[in-house]
């Protein structure tokens, strides 16, 4: 099993954002030193607690600071943003990288950032596919272009001067594309499905209760028998909320007080999917009703705690129910206390994941 960083912080409302920023790019530095495989980080333009608003830019700030980790974005969301523009911006960073990316995309979960956009009555699932299937034909064409979509149209014809360059939209450093990779957060995702048909890789999210985490597996494999692509638990990431400490009393306070930041975290997002009538995907079982969930629930059923050993052993508890995945990716939390969200990332690499792989053998 590999171990990679998923985050999307969730920050305390009155906290500094140029210290929650440092803090984030802190802990991608950590995760690279530490050997972590893989790292990602969300975007959201109107959230003051989600409060990284470009995930490009996040990037591209720390990626001359990185020296082996793969970055993703965690993700693009593919609707509020112009397909030319994405990949344009895309192509730049995976050069910024020397061909380090993943690209993770999706049609954005925000409401208020829908609204913003002028999406919230659209087809955000129309116009997310429209703009990824127009992103790879630039990539995989030549200007003018000349893409014609039902949201966008696309060209650089009229002012295409070829002998000296203008009118071209740059290419990554990857060929075709970097790996591309979705975020599930569905039960059953029927999207899992068609992304491991077109190549793509599934990410679960760590807000899904595990037995609906499960359930991406089969349609994985449904959308790769498909296309006759090779079915591998490898190509599977499991995105978990994790805490480690040296003694359990400081892991389960930290990670289950009233004040903790891992409360706090799955506070906003109960009140969210509450409030947006999403409440299910903390149900247990598809006829749970609503007033049974409640927030120690979803804590107690959702965030793994505990000294090393003992999280490798929930780890291995987690893989016996869900089913193998290639890679575990450690949820990002705000650093209310900054050493112990430190040593919880390095107790994780160099003593968990290694108790993890020996337990799997």
């Amino acid at each position: 099993m590999k171990l990679g960083f998923f985050t999307m912080p969730i920050h305390p409302l009155d906290k500094d954002w140029r210290q929650s920023l440092r803090e984030d790019r802190e802990a991608f530095l950590l995760a690279d030193e530490l050997g972590f495989s893989e790292a990602y980080v969300g975007e959201h333009v109107t959230d003051r607690a989600e409060n990284i608003t470009s995930c490009i830019a996040f990037l591209a700030w720390i990626a001359a600071a990185t020296k082996q980790i793969k970055l993703g974005t965690g993700t693009v969301n593919m609707p509020n943003v112009h397909p030319a523009t994405v990949a344009a911006t895309i192509a730049m960073l995976d050069h910024m990288l020397d061909g380090r990316l993943i690209f993770g995309i999706s049609p954005g979960g925000l409401l208020s950032d829908a609204e913003l956009f002028g999406t919230l009555e659209r087809d955000r699932n129309a116009m997310f596919l429209e703009a990824i299937n127009q992103v790879l034909q630039i990539w995989a064409s030549e200007p003018p272009y000349n893409i014609e979509g039902k949201f966008w149209n696309i060209t650089t014809h009229k002012t295409l001067m070829a002998d000296i360059g203008q009118g071209f939209i740059a290419r990554p450093l990857q060929r075709p594309h970097p790996p591309i990779v979705v975020t599930a957060v569905a039960p059953f995702s029927k999207g899992v499905t068609e992304a491991a048909a077109r190549g793509w890789d599934p990410i679960s999210a760590n807000f899904l209760m595990p037995m609906w985490v499960k359930s991406h597996w089969p349609k994985y494999v449904e959308g790769c028998e498909r296309v006759r692509r090779t079915v591998d638990f490898a190509n599977w990431r499991v995105a978990k909320s994790v805490f480690v400490a040296k003694d359990m009393a400081t892991a389960k306070a930290y990670a289950t007080d009233p004040d903790s930041p891992y409360v706090y975290y799955y506070r906003s997002l109960f009140t969210k999917l509450k409030r947006n009538g999403r409440i299910e995907l903390f149900k247990t079982r598809r006829d749970q009703p609503d007033d049974e969930v409640t927030l120690e629930s979803v804590c107690d059923k959702l965030t793994i705690y505990g000294t090393p050993d003992s999280v490798a052993d929930q780890i291995l508890a987690l893989q016996e129910e869900v089913g193998q995945f290639g890679t575990l990716l450690y949820a990002g939390k705000d650093w209310k206390d900054r050493e112990l969200g430190r040593r919880s990332m390095i107790l994780m690499a160099e003593q968990v994941i290694p108790r993890v792989s020996a337990g799997s053998q």
